[in-house]
């Protein structure tokens, strides 16, 4: 049988997303259900949107380092 629900496991994971920047967490904003988390990917700033429950779950903090992940089937482009 395997191991029960509650018993917290460690895995590497491999993930499709081509898009794929490691940066480190500068802010970290809970808000009611949402966080804001920035990540500076060599001096460019992304901004996620993820749920506290992903905040705490990837214990997000400041100077921790982590991945940006994106993953779209459309890139618009414009021009002023």
């Amino acid at each position: 049988m395997g191991q029960p629900l509650s018993t917290p496991t460690r895995c590497l994971m491999k993930i499709s997303a081509r898009n794929q920047f490691k940066g480190k967490v500068i802010e970290v904003t809970k808000g009611a259900t949402t966080a804001h988390v920035k990540l500076d990917i060599g001096g460019a700033i992304v901004t996620a949107s993820i749920t506290n429950e992903a905040v705490d779950d990837l214990r997000l903090e400041v100077g921790k380092p982590a991945y940006a992940v994106v993953k779209a089937s459309d890139i618009m482009i414009a021009v002023d």
